[in-house]
């Protein structure tokens, strides 16, 4: 295994500049005994049964999500795991196209890459499928990522491939830094960029501190997205409550940049518990499209109160669950229009948001509606009470005649 099998392996792509071959180029053989090396492929060989029958989760990232909870590493450079039903609801909110080019530049083990390509396959796998540029766009040239982290990349370009997408561009990249020279290139950006983790202030590229002076990482993201999208492009991307409604010039300057310097369409506000058992930490996602001379009228909100799974850390499967709605009024929202802001969903216009220093939190906006409660005059009250008193006496009398 350690002299030929692996090495045969590690040179299977005979493309030297191939995703599969840059990031096989390190990889090392480390198991030390017959045994181990049985009980793997035992073990391999369970999972491999377990994705056959399990389609709608990706059981590479469960895995990965398991070694680092075992590690102790999670969440150490920021690195939680987006659920799969997130990205699959931000994939449809988005709809991407055929001549799409798509980019994550924080993309850990691919999950919004590999399920935009599934959502592809499945709506348009004739356009694509039957048309040799479509198809040559798909496999080569559609789909970017790029990471900090050597084995997530390593994961993530094995998780395109797997998943039939032959060469996608997944690179090491410090995306913030000078070294991501992207400009106006990608037409959907899909992304849940780190909110924590190291960050090197010396090396931010210059262009995202004009935009917001800042060391968080949440915000410097949100400036790189709108760096990197063509006129006319498209993100969905979740970011912490704080970025909503934070007060610091670096938190405004951003969300005046959203709002009028751009289109910003939607606010999904999601609970707390949908990261759990990894972080409790609340979020929501943004959708904006870059026009570079505002365009935002009205944005869109919408309460998330489930997401199919209980908000606890066991995150049990449970009947509430708003995604489908979330989906289905993002599309048609159109028919939103005369929503009272009592629903869970309803326009703002942009004057308003304006007016209130560019908050973006729902509850800003929402109208509670009280219910007037009507009780009994206070003489019944005080009557239920003394016939209530005179039973506990009853009661303790006859308990003492038991004594």
């Amino acid at each position: 295994m350690q002299e030929w099998v692996f090495p045969f392996i590690k040179n299977l792509h005979g493309d030297k500049d191939s995703a599969y071959s840059k990031y096989m180029d390190d990889a090392i053989f480390k198991l030390p005994t017959p045994l181990l090396l049985s009980k793997v492929v035992d073990c391999l060989d369970d999972i491999y049964s377990q994705m056959a029958q399990l389609h709608d989760s990706d059981i590479r990232g469960d895995v990965y999500e398991y070694l680092l909870s075992k590690i102790s590493q999670s969440g150490r450079n920021g690195q939680f795991r987006t659920p799969r039903h997130i990205i699959r609801m931000m994939v449809e909110m988005m709809e991407p196209k055929p001549d799409d080019v798509i980019c994550d530049p924080a993309c850990g083990t691919s999950g919004f890459l590999v399920t935009a390509g599934d959502y592809l396959k499945e709506t348009h796998r004739e356009e694509i499928f039957f048309d040799r540029e479509k198809k040559n766009h798909y496999m080569n040239e559609m789909f970017h990522g790029y990471d900090m982290d050597r084995t997530m990349l390593r994961i993530g370009a094995m998780n395109m491939m797997t998943h039939g997408i032959e060469n996608p561009s997944i690179q090491y990249r410090d995306s913030l830094s000078d070294q991501n020279t992207d400009r106006a290139q990608y037409s959907l950006i899909l992304a849940n960029p780190p909110f924590k983790g190291s960050l090197d202030a010396e090396i931010v590229s210059a262009d995202l501190l004009k935009v917001c002076k800042t060391k968080k990482t949440e915000l410097l993201f949100l400036a790189l997205f709108l760096r990197m999208l063509k006129v006319g492009g498209r993100c969905a991307c979740i970011v912490p409550d704080g970025v909503l409604f934070g007060s610091s010039s670096a938190h405004r300057a951003i969300r005046r940049e959203l709002v009028e310097g751009n289109r910003l369409e939607a606010v999904v506000s999601m609970p707390s518990g949908v990261f759990k058992p990894y972080a409790g930490v609340s979020t929501a996602v943004l959708v904006f499209t870059k026009t570079g001379h505002g365009g935002t009228d009205r944005v869109w909100f919408y309460d998330m109160k489930a997401d199919g799974y209980s908000l606890d850390d066991k995150r049990t499967p449970v009947a509430e669950n708003d995604i489908p709605d979330i989906v289905n009024r993002f599309r048609h929202r159109e028919q939103e229009a005369d929503r009272p802001r009592t629903a869970q969903s309803f326009f703002v216009p942009v004057e308003e948001i304006v007016a209130n220093g560019y908050d973006l939190s729902i509850s800003k906006y929402r109208q509670t509606e009280y219910v007037p409660v009507e009780y009994p005059p206070t003489g019944e009250i005080l009557d239920e009470l003394e016939a209530l008193e005179q039973e506990v006496a009853a009661g303790l009398r006859e308990l003492r005649g038991m004594l």
